[in-house]
C-alpha cells in the first residue's frame, strides 16, 4: 500500500490507468487509510467513481467549437455577450499549454500557470493586464469546464480562484457635478446621460428602445408617464415598467415622438453605437478631470443610489432597476440612523391609530378585535 504522512494526515499515491491518483484520506489512522486506498482502487477499477473513456476526451481547443455553439444557442438574444465569451475564449486558445490540454488534465496547476502569463501580458495600451481582464477569462474557462462536466465529459472542475485586486466601478456622479458634466455633453448623449441618471436604464436598453415603449402620458390613477423595458432573454424573464420624471418626459417630447422606430438612431434608423458614446464621454470626463473609474454605467449605478438615498427599499430597487434578485438592490439600501428614526416613528403612529380605532388596549383583552381578526382569518 503507498500510503505516506503528511500533516498529521494519511494520504495515498498509486498510478491507474496511466495516470498518478493522490488524495488525502483525511484519516490519522494507517490502518483505516490503507483501507480507504484499497477502495478507491477499486472504486476506480469498476468505473464507479466517473472515470470516463480518455479516448472521448477532447482538448480545450477541440472543445472550443462546441463550448461557443452553446454560448450562441443559450445567449441568442445577447450578441454582445457572445461576442465576450468568443473574445475570452481566443485569449484562453493562445496559451498553448492550455489549449492542447485534455479537459481533463486541467488542473489548478495549469490554470494558475495560465492566470501569472496573463498578469504579465502588456495590453494595447502599453499597460500590464488588470486582474479584471484576467478573471474574465478565467471566469469563462470555468464556465467551458462547467459545460464539460454536465455533458459527463469529465467528472471534476478544478477549483479556479481569481485574482485580487480587481476594482469595482462604484463611482456616483455627485448632484454638484451632474450640471457641469451634463452641459459639456452634445447630443444625443446629453439626452442619453440625462436618462440614464432619472430612469437607471442599461445603456443598450436605452439604446433600443422604441417609441412604441415610450408612454408619455399617465396610466389611469399614475402621476407619470413611463417606458416598457420587455424582456429578452429567459434568465430575466418579467418585463417591466419605469416612471419618467418631469426632464426624462421633456427628453423623449423634444425627440419628436414618433409611432415607431428606435427613439435614438442613426441616419438609416439603426441604434447609434454604445462605442461612440463611451467615446465621447471619456473626452469630457477627462476635459472635467473627472476619475476613470466615471463610464456610462456609473449613471445608472448613480439612479440606483440615489433610490437608496430617497428611502426606496430593495425590492422596489429590483423593480425598477431590473434586477435579477434582490440581493444586487440591497448595495444600495443604506439605512441611515434617521431613516431607522422615522421607520420607529411611523411605526409607533400606526400602531397609536389602531388603539385609537378600537384595536388592542394594553392590559386587556380587546374582545371586539380578537372576534374580528377571527372572521378576517
Amino acid at each position: 500500500m503507498a500510503v505516506y504522512k503528511r500533516g498529521g494526515m494519511w494520504w495515498y499515491k498509486f498510478k491507474f490507468d496511466g495516470e498518478s491518483v493522490r488524495e488525502s484520506t483525511k484519516q490519522t489512522n494507517k490502518r483505516v487509510a490503507e483501507q480507504i486506498e484499497a477502495a478507491k482502487k477499486t472504486a476506480l477499477a469498476k468505473g464507479e467513481v466517473g472515470l470516463f473513456d480518455k479516448k472521448h476526451i477532447p482538448t480545450l481547443r477541440a472543445f472550443a467549437p462546441q463550448f461557443t455553439e452553446a454560448i450562441e444557442t443559450r445567449c441568442a438574444t445577447k450578441p454582445a455577450t457572445v461576442r465576450f465569451y468568443k473574445d475570452k475564449l481566443n485569449r484562453l486558445l493562445a496559451f498553448n499549454r492550455l489549449a492542447s490540454a485534455r479537459l481533463d488534465r486541467i488542473d489548478e496547476a495549469l490554470i494558475d500557470s495560465y492566470a501569472q502569463r496573463r498578469v504579465r501580458t502588456i495590453s494595447r495600451r502599453k499597460k500590464v493586464l488588470s486582474p479584471a481582464s484576467v478573471n474574465r477569462e478565467l471566469a469563462t474557462l470555468r464556465r467551458l469546464l462547467r459545460l464539460a462536466s454536465d455533458w459527463k465529459l469529465i467528472s471534476r472542475v478544478p477549483r479556479i480562484r481569481l485574482l485580487r485586486g480587481e476594482r469595482n466601478r462604484e463611482f456616483v456622479l455627485a448632484h454638484a457635478k451632474e450640471k457641469a458634466y451634463l452641459e459639456a455633453l452634445k447630443p444625443p448623449l446629453r439626452d442619453v446621460a440625462a436618462l440614464l441618471l432619472d430612469t437607471g436604464l442599461r445603456i443598450g436598453e436605452v439604446l433600443t428602445l422604441e417609441w412604441s415603449d415610450v408612454k408619455l402620458k399617465p396610466a389611469k390613477d399614475a402621476k407619470h408617464g413611463y417606458v416598457t423595458i420587455r424582456a429578452k432573454n429567459a434568465k430575466n424573464s418579467t418585463t417591466r415598467n419605469v416612471p419618467l420624471t418631469d426632464r426624462a418626459s421633456e427628453i423623449f417630447k423634444a425627440q419628436s415622438p414618433a409611432a415607431s422606430g428606435y427613439v435614438f438612431h442613426r441616419p438609416d434608423g439603426s441604434p447609434l453605437y454604445q462605442t461612440w458614446l463611451n467615446q465621447q464621454h471619456s473626452a469630457i470626463r477627462r476635459t472635467l478631470k473627472l476619475p476613470e473609474d466615471f463610464v456610462l454605467h456609473s449613471l445608472r449605478h448613480t439612479f440606483g443610489t440615489r433610490l437608496g438615498e430617497a428611502g426606496a427599499d430593495a425590492f422596489t430597487i429590483m423593480r425598477l432597476m431590473g434586477h435579477s434578485t434582490v440581493t444586487v438592490s440591497q448595495r444600495y439600501v443604506h439605512p441611515s440612523p434617521e431613516s431607522m428614526e422615522n421607520a420607529v416613528t411611523r411605526l409607533q403612529a400606526l400602531n397609536a391609530s389602531k388603539v385609537q380605532g378600537g384595536g388592542t388596549k394594553l392590559g386587556t383583552v380587546d374582545v371586539a378585535s380578537n372576534q374580528e381578526e377571527a372572521q378576517v382569518a
